[in-house]
């Protein structure tokens, strides 16, 4: 979804008028995806410029991204980072993911995101296993949604205290209130987002912001 939930053509483009203007790598990299099958999966314009002001605000150098899709979120994180900022990105498409590594030479980030192509799971398992828990700053979650339960696990445990989270698609069109929507998608969601809430290890703000976005500051 590319414009936030509940925000028509006209009222999305007044917020984007009276915006800072889009990097314009971010605004390549957006024309570019628009192309493709599956582009509704790209995060919106005001999204992007959320997370860089969120990473401001923390002071975050080690991010940690669990979908790229075609890198407009790590892209737009890394060009918020610090010159010392890393970002370690897990998704399992080589293909959509060379767009992203494109852009990011183009950024003169490649050397500074660490793309892993295979389940997220196993490599948050991997970078756990590793020596890397606590050692996170930022992350931003924009998967399978039935695989969001075990990423928030893994996720924790990576982020140092205070460390902050960005889960994706919290609302899935407002599907989540839809009873007759028995999708695998939707009950998964469902069902995390009641968890999140019961979750006294972290503090959360759902906002209604592209197709919902929770964050989430682990205590």
């Amino acid at each position: 979804m590319t414009r936030s939930l509940g925000l028509d053509a006209p009222l999305y483009d007044y917020l984007l008028s009276v915006s800072p203007p889009e990097h314009p790598l971010l605004a390549e990299l957006r024309q570019r995806t628009a192309s493709l099958s599956g582009a509704g999966m790209q995060i919106g314009r005001d999204q992007g410029a959320l997370f860089q002001i969120l990473v401001k605000l923390t002071g975050a150098r080690r991010c940690l991204e669990v979908g790229v899709f075609t890198g407009y979120s790590s892209l737009a994180v890394g060009l918020a980072l610090p010159p010392d900022g890393q970002i370690t990105a897990c998704d399992i498409n080589p293909k959509t993911t060379a767009i992203a590594q494109r852009f990011w030479k183009k950024a003169s980030l490649a050397d500074r995101i660490d793309l892993r192509i295979g389940p997220a799971g196993d490599t948050l398992d991997a970078l756990i296993a590793g020596g890397a828990a606590g050692s996170y700053d930022f992350a931003f979650v924009d998967a399978d949604k039935t695989g969001y339960a075990g990423y928030h696990e893994q996720v924790l445990t990576l982020l140092r205290p205070g460390g902050l989270v960005a889960y994706d698609n919290v609302l899935w069109g407002g599907s989540v209130i839809d009873d007759t929507d028995q999708s695998d998608d939707t009950v998964a969601l469902r069902a995390f987002n009641a968890m999140l809430a019961a979750d006294d290890r972290v503090q959360i703000a759902m906002l209604p912001i592209g197709d919902g976005v929770t964050l989430a500051v682990r205590r």
